[in-house]
């Protein structure tokens, strides 16, 4: 997820930084916009550790107080892990990676010359959000060292001392992203394949969840098929990047995929209109207000639209983007 050209993230004010779930497993708010709105994960095993996501320049001095406060040293963390390159989850990578000299650096394939080059990425976000923005919510991006990082193959299982963790090609959210089974926690870091569950709307019949489908390269087909891979795991939790752990995956599961069908739903009625953008992301605003209705969260419709407003436009650019791709495929036929 990245933020939208209207609303810049903000640093959050220190706080509770990390908490541990349990099964050598902590999460870190990265300190974007407002407390438990993005986080990344400290994985521990035998005296290493490994980190899934970076959040920005300004997360690394959260994560490495994490490491202080459980004990680690610099030197043990063997992985830095990116989910995807979207600056709110590697746009930190390269400068932790400083911090961290012997910690090697995996991503997909696809993500690996944003990091080991990331102008492109700096340049692409200044262009879209302005560079006082970019510089305000991520900073200067840092290059990675080529030597230090290696891109992960689908399927394939890293040795953290002793425990196993397997990576699979995640695409949906987008053609960049791997996600990570951790068979000692029974569960997978998800990045952004697994929807948004944000703690502020907890205290209904189960927690509120919704898919993100921010630009560029969301795919409603591919989404589903990453989420059906994870599900044949049989994981007793997904841990997203926006928050936290989430239980009872087969029910988050049916209702992700039941979003994802109606926002195309949407994006089909609303594409090609001059004001697609907007209308489409009121219609969001009123599609994710009926979840929290229909849950019975404590939350009201005025609050809802606060807190969502930044997804539910990134949502909308997202899935016009797929809606005016798939035209042009159609249009152009096959090859």
């Amino acid at each position: 997820m990245m933020p939208s050209s209207a609303h810049a993230f903000a640093l959050t004010e220190p706080g509770m930084q990390h908490e541990y779930l349990g099964d050598g497993i902590s999460v870190i708010d990265i300190g974007l916009e407002r407390p438990r709105f993005g986080a990344c994960y400290l994985i521990e095993s035998n005296g290493a550790a490994a980190i899934f996501d970076a959040g920005t320049n300004y997360s690394v001095p959260r994560i490495l107080d994490t490491l202080a406060a459980r004990g680690i040293a610099r030197d043990d963390v063997r992985y830095l892990i990116a989910s995807h390159v979207h600056l709110d989850h590697a746009g930190g990578i390269g400068a932790l990676a400083r911090e961290l000299p012997r910690a090697q650096v995996l991503a997909h394939a696809r993500g690996v010359r944003h990091l080991v080059d990331p102008s492109v990425l700096q340049a692409s976000a200044e262009q879209v959000y302005g560079a006082d923005v970019v510089a305000d919510s991520y900073g200067a991006l840092v290059p990675v060292p080529a030597e230090r990082i290696r891109a992960l193959g689908d399927g394939e299982d890293v040795d953290l001392d002793g425990r196993v963790l397997h990576f699979i090609d995640s695409p949906g959210h987008a053609r960049h992203h791997v996600t990570l089974y951790d068979a000692a926690s029974a569960s997978w870091f998800t990045g952004d394949c697994f929807g948004i569950s944000y703690r502020d709307f907890d205290g209904g019949s189960e927690p509120m969840i919704f898919p993100t489908t921010s630009p560029v390269q969301f795919e409603p087909d591919a989404m589903k098929a990453t989420i059906a891979r994870m599900l044949e795991r049989r994981p007793r939790a997904m841990l997203l990047t926006h928050y936290s752990r989430i239980d009872d995956v087969e029910a988050r599961a049916r209702t992700l995929l039941r979003l994802i069908d109606a926002q195309v739903d949407l994006a089909h009625r609303y594409a090609g209109r001059d004001d697609a953008v907007p209308a489409l992301t009121e219609a969001l605003q009123q599609l994710f207000h009926a979840e929290v209705r229909r849950l019975g969260a404590p939350v009201t419709e005025d609050e809802t639209r606060r807190l969502l407003a930044i997804d539910a436009e990134l949502n909308a650019k997202g899935m016009l983007i797929w809606v005016e791709r798939e035209k042009n495929a159609s249009r152009n036929g096959p090859g």
